[in-house]
């Protein structure tokens, strides 16, 4: 099977590297590919140090190529999005076992000798899906036809995309012409088209979510993908920079109640959900002055299934809007459906 991806044409299914990985967060590529790409997954791939899983089988290379598959999938989003020394003897194994290696980092694959030579000795491919495509224009703010629902949040990777992908679902299955717009490596990965908004040059941010975007009939949504904070200090510009673009109408903050510091920064505590709510209708109503907040999603995948609606409870109340979990549903989610649609 072959799925398009950023111009590229991914071959699955995907053997998921792990790498050395010790932060579930940095493994957002993997995860989300197991968790909505389940049918193009055999299995997993760790190196030594590395301390999260998930769920699939571990395989060799080898293993996996035996067992139907056609590429090794980096699942590593890390700080940088470099890779690493020592995950070049597994990405060659790879290789030499008959997959293709598909990246979304920002480092090409080809520019690593290792893996260059690695590639012209085995005739395997190297893919970068993070490669936004030529002649991106500058946004210019003109009000585009259609609706639009874009997921920010308090920090990185704590559920944005999963949020924007469970309204997608129950859009389409209430019959509402709808359609997901992925802004990352891993939604890419899993829509098979998309911007990778981080790889845009700054100038081009709204310009390239314009285009991500486009014109649509009156009752059509886009669900867009966020990306980053608009409070983070490192990742700020691209957050902005896709709320200006997107124009959203509706948009829901995505929420770890758990996490108190900004992921990777330590130094810089974690905004309020109030404060994420307050500044993303000011900076968004310079293009949509009908921004609204539809409500908050949580992640509450620490939490047992009671603590988890207690907590829900405790916020709707705090806050007056629907507060839910996508991944567990129910009801909490049919009433945040509900206000968006309202």
């Amino acid at each position: 099977m072959k799925v398009r991806a950023g111009g590229h044409s991914l071959p699955s299914p995907y053997l998921l590297f792990l790498g050395d990985t010790t932060e579930a967060g940095y493994a957002k590529t993997a995860f989300g590919l197991a968790d909505w790409a389940a049918d193009r997954c055999v299995g997993e791939l760790a190196i030594g140090g590395c301390t999260v899983t998930t769920g699939l089988p571990p395989m060799s290379p080898a293993e996996a190529r035996a067992a139907g598959a056609r590429s090794l999938v980096i699942g590593v989003a890390n700080q940088g999005g470099v890779i690493g020394d020592s995950w070049i003897v597994a990405l060659v194994e790879a290789m030499e076992a008959g997959l293709d290696i598909v990246s979304g980092l920002h480092v090409r694959l080809a520019s690593l000798p290792a893996l260059a030579e690695a590639a012209k000795r085995t005739g395997q491919r190297l893919i970068d899906v993070r490669t936004p495509p030529p002649a991106i224009p500058i946004g210019n703010g003109r009000k585009r036809s259609g609706k639009r629902l874009l997921t920010v949040g308090t920090d990185c990777a704590l559920g944005k995309k999963y949020t924007a992908l469970a309204l997608h679902r129950a859009f389409v299955e209430r019959g509402i012409d709808a359609d997901f717009r992925a802004t990352g490596q891993t939604g890419i990965m899993i829509a098979g088209g998309g911007m990778p908004m981080d790889a845009v040059v700054s100038d081009f941010e709204a310009g390239a979510a314009e285009i991500l975007s486009p014109d649509a009939p009156a009752d059509h949504w886009d669900l867009i993908e966020g990306q980053g904070s608009i409070f983070n200090p490192a990742y700020a510009a691209v957050s902005l920079g896709l709320l200006h673009g997107s124009q959203p109408d509706v948009f829901v903050v995505c929420h770890d109640p758990t996490r108190k510091v900004i992921l990777g920064m330590e130094s810089f505590a974690l905004p309020s959900i109030e404060e994420v709510i307050d500044l993303t209708i000011r900076l968004g109503s310079r293009t949509n002055p009908a921004i609204r907040c539809g409500g908050v999603s949580l992640n509450t995948s620490s939490y047992d299934a009671d603590a988890a609606e207690a907590l829900m409870a405790s916020e709707r109340q705090r806050l007056g809007l629907p507060v839910t979990d996508p991944i567990r549903g129910g009801v909490s989610f049919d009433a945040l459906v509900e206000n968006i649609l309202a």
